[in-house]
């Protein structure tokens, strides 16, 4: 007889190895989402996003393709104020 599998809240937690894990996963896609999203209403390509981002185009690269074990929170954080963005951190009980 076959057992159920498991069932997670979200993506990020079937991945993650920790709650806290989860959490850092859900905001860096969030962040990236929101990133890729201005840079998408602005028309620009991947070279014209790296000078606006002060990274460079490969970065850009893997950041548009979702790569996120290859972005911290803070470098995320770092291009958003590059952007001219304010970061936005808000705590709720889960």
């Amino acid at each position: 007889m076959k057992s159920k599998p498991d069932r997670f809240k979200s993506v990020w937690d079937a991945l993650a190895d920790t709650p806290e894990e989860a959490a850092n996963l859900r905001v860096r896609a969030e962040l990236m989402d929101k990133i890729i999203h201005l840079i998408a209403s602005n028309g620009w390509t991947q070279a014209d996003a790296a000078i606006h981002c002060k990274v460079t185009q490969p970065r850009i690269n893997d950041l548009v393709r979702g790569k996120i074990s290859r972005f911290s929170l803070d470098a995320l954080v770092n291009i958003a104020a590059a952007l001219g963005q304010h970061v936005h951190v808000e705590l709720e009980a889960v």
